[in-house]
């Protein structure tokens, strides 16, 4: 019998409407033809057709959940932040940060993405499947506990990790991929010793106010949690082989130590060569390596429990590609789909010595990890 991998999915997060403009600001007056915000419905979309009719369209199943509720949010959120959102304006468009458009329906919507996240994890931990996919938006890693960024009103992992420990989950890793540094899933768990939260992402810092994290490797979790926030910083240009070295080299040896319960992905392809909002060069091919490593951590540590939900991937068509790529990793199958346009090389100039610092940077903050390890048996 082959893999089957349970889809979370609503016709609603579609509707969330982020607008158009010169890439993300206000209408240029000098250009004819404006394109639609980065974070679009087109992006959804062309991963739902991927995944219905491509060839692993049969290994799918197709499931809804409802909203997220108010107390599902308050397990990650301040309330005085669900309050503000709850406050908006519901029938009009506004910008909470630069970036982050707030839109007719978009209270609404963000429950409903957040809720499928739920149901995926539930899906997952409750044993009605080992391996489950939300396909959500507005996306959600740089939602902090207090504060929305970068297209992120709720954090949807954050929200669903929370909601399986009200089920009894006691330890969970978070691996995020997508091109940007997971800052809000980092932020609302960075002193909690019971949850490993790993970002590779590009080196571009910290962005301002509502991203005040630089997502450097120095930043190893607060208190309790020292040891268990790792952040893999990787240079521009880094492709499939940097990816590759940084899961097999960084990532798996923290996992394998932390020997967590189920393992989520904040699955983002925006680190795909052709993306607007990215400076890395992974191809399909390193997306279905990485979705590979996924699966054989889950199967090795987990029980196989793995629980994928969408984040950035701004390449209308590319992004969908690498997403169908991902999940034939996943399932363990071989890519069935040609890469269209992969072409442009791999920067691998000081990758060596990057991964060498990283590593240094972490060594001592692993000690401290298996020394609160020690402490809690």
């Amino acid at each position: 019998m082959q893999d089957k991998l349970a889809v979370f999915f609503d016709e609603w997060v579609l509707a969330h409407d982020t607008g158009s403009g010169f890439f993300e600001s206000s209408p240029s007056p000098f250009l004819e033809v404006m394109e639609k915000h980065p974070e679009n419905d087109d992006r959804l979309r062309n991963i739902r057709a991927v995944l219905q009719n491509g060839p692993i369209a049969q290994a799918l199943s197709w499931h809804g959940a409802g909203p997220a509720s108010r107390g599902d949010l308050l397990l990650f959120h301040e309330a005085d932040y669900i309050d503000y959102l709850e406050g908006l304006p519901q029938d009009t468009a506004s910008r909470l940060t630069g970036t982050t458009v707030w839109g007719p329906g978009t209270w609404t919507i963000a429950k409903v993405a957040a809720g499928l996240a739920i149901g995926a994890a539930r899906h997952v931990w409750r044993g009605a499947g080992q391996r489950a996919y939300a396909l959500v938006r507005p996306p959600g890693h740089h939602a902090q506990p207090g504060m929305a960024d970068g297209y992120c009103f709720i954090n949807n992992i954050g929200v669903a990790l929370q909601a399986l420990r009200q089920e009894g989950l006691k330890r969970a890793c978070v691996i995020d991929w997508d091109v940007h540094h997971g800052n809000g899933t980092q932020e609302g768990f960075y002193q909690d010793p019971d949850v490993l939260t790993i970002s590779l992402h590009m080196n571009h810092g910290a962005w301002g106010g509502n991203h005040p994290q630089s997502g450097a490797a120095d930043e190893v979790g607060g208190g309790p949690g020292r040891g268990t926030n790792l952040n893999v910083p990787l240079p521009y240009g880094s492709g499939d082989q940097a990816y590759c070295r940084a899961f097999d080299e960084i990532v798996a040896p923290a996992v394998e130590k932390f020997a967590p319960e189920l393992l989520f992905i904040a699955a983002g392809q925006d680190a795909n060569q052709f993306d607007p909002n990215g400076r890395q060069l992974v191809t399909m091919a390193g997306f279905h390596q990485l979705g590979r490593r996924a699966r054989a951590l889950a199967d090795r540590l987990c029980g196989g429990k793995l629980v994928l939900v969408q984040e950035g991937g701004y390449a209308v068509s590319y992004a969908a590609y690498c997403l169908h790529a991902t999940l034939e990793g996943v399932l363990g199958r071989d890519p069935g789909l040609d890469d269209p346009i992969a072409f442009m090389p791999e920067h691998t100039q000081g990758l060596d010595a990057a991964l060498r610092r990283i590593q240094e940077t972490h060594a001592s903050a692993l000690t401290e990890m298996d020394s609160v390890a020690e402490k809690s048996l």
